[in-house]
């Protein structure tokens, strides 16, 4: 199973992210090219190699022109990001940011999200931070994201609003039920856009993980302080033959929305962190016909995807109940058929490959690039799996 392991010994910001996940090996080019489809102008991305305390890794600055508005609000970028041509998990991912960090800031300030001055989290270069990083981690297509307790500095920081004591209230509730650190240095190491992204996409919060590492990417900041300004990230693959773990169930019974919004439900749970998502069909009180929808995630993300539920859908409430879970290991891997290169998730149970799945996407873009019928992508992946030293059965059980 592929894991991001982000290790925020110095904290996390918006930037660091980005310039971590570009140090581990996303490549600069492609993404600009892809996040020049938000549409969005007046910006500029710098990334350069940099070096703090004896650490070398990668910073990112975001240049903006001075004739961009200060801040949008919450619909403008719903609008901004809805219409763009980006791909559809980027699209969610960067939407679910935003949508918990306005509403986290909503109820710290007694109002409702649409109603929300965004401040600081409105201002171009973090929209520019979120969906760069929404654009990073698509293309890391990891299985798990887990991250370590968060270090959130001290002292005071100065907003639009006034001078706050650190961490200020949007971090500190974003992150609330999660492991952190206090005082390793006297300014703001986490910010409300790093504390949004973590609480967004991690699955699950662990001090030592059991990794064996293939890949570590430094982010480097802009402040000097006692530790080095850097986030650490680990590309990598759990240390198991099955991954064991808890998980949580969500679930709400709907009897009274528009079947239409059950497709827009569901990519926003997926793009939000859920492990496994489906409808069941049942009949209630007076043989009215419904949906049960439920959702399978990390305890970590109940609060984000409990919200998404009883914001996104009719539902009036969400139960809850903890499941234990036992995992085949994962590993992604890329074979070369006559069509092109296709994505596989390989199931590994005792330290041998059980089975592969080739991805749709690849398989139906593929199909439409060659005018080929979609079976015949899918063969072709059966025969490249089959030269690989790997059993027929695995071969077999691709499609």
């Amino acid at each position: 199973m592929s894991v991001l392991y982000y290790d925020c010994f110095a904290g996390i910001s918006g930037d660091t992210h980005l310039a971590a996940l570009l140090d581990l090996g996303v490549d600069y080019d492609e993404l600009t090219v892809e996040l020049a489809s938000l549409g969005l102008e007046g910006y500029g991305l710098q990334a350069s190699h940099a070096n703090r305390k004896g650490i070398s890794g990668t910073q990112v600055r975001v240049v903006i022109d001075p004739q961009q508005p200060p801040r949008r609000d919450l619909a403008e970028i719903e609008g901004l990001i809805s219409a763009s041509s980006l791909k559809e998990n980027v699209r969610g991912r960067a939407l679910a940011v935003f949508q918990r960090l306005a509403a986290t800031e909503a109820r710290l300030h007694g109002t409702l999200p649409e109603q929300l001055q965004l401040h600081e989290v409105g201002a171009l270069n973090t929209i520019v931070d979120i969906v760069a990083g929404a654009i990073a981690l698509s293309r890391l297509n990891v299985d798990r994201i887990l991250c370590s307790p968060v270090q959130m500095g001290g002292g005071l920081v100065e907003r639009e609003i006034g001078i706050l004591p650190v961490p200020v209230p949007t971090t500190l509730e974003l992150l609330k039920g999660m492991p952190l650190r206090f005082g390793a240095v006297p300014f703001e190491a986490t910010t409300p856009t790093g504390a949004a992204l973590l609480a967004t996409f991690v699955d699950q919060f662990v001090a030592q993980p059991k990794l064996s590492v293939n890949r570590v990417g430094y982010g480097i900041g802009h402040r000097e302080g006692p530790i080095p300004d850097v986030l650490r990230v680990y590309l990598g693959e759990l240390d198991a033959e099955t991954d064991q773990g808890e998980l949580c169930l969500l679930e709400c019974s709907i009897d009274d929305m528009n079947p239409e919004c059950y497709d827009h439900v569901l990519e926003l749970l997926s793009a939000a962190g859920a492990r496994d998502l489906w409808l069941t069909p049942v009949l209630m009180k007076r043989n009215r016909p419904a949906m049960v929808v439920s959702v399978l995630c990390a305890p970590a993300l109940v609060s984000t995807l409990t919200e998404l539920l009883l914001t996104e859908t009719t539902a009036l409430a969400v139960s809850r109940s903890s499941v234990a879970c036992t995992m085949l290991v994962r590993e992604n891997a890329r074979v070369v058929t006559r069509y092109g290169q296709v994505s596989v998730k390989i199931a590994h149970y005792q330290g041998r490959p059980l089975r592969g799945k080739p991805q749709y996407e690849d398989c139906k873009r593929l199909a439409l690039e060659r005018g080929v019928p979609i079976h015949a992508v899918y063969a072709a992946v059966r025969e490249a799996l089959a030269t690989r030293e790997m059993p027929q059965a695995l071969a077999e059980s691709s499609l």
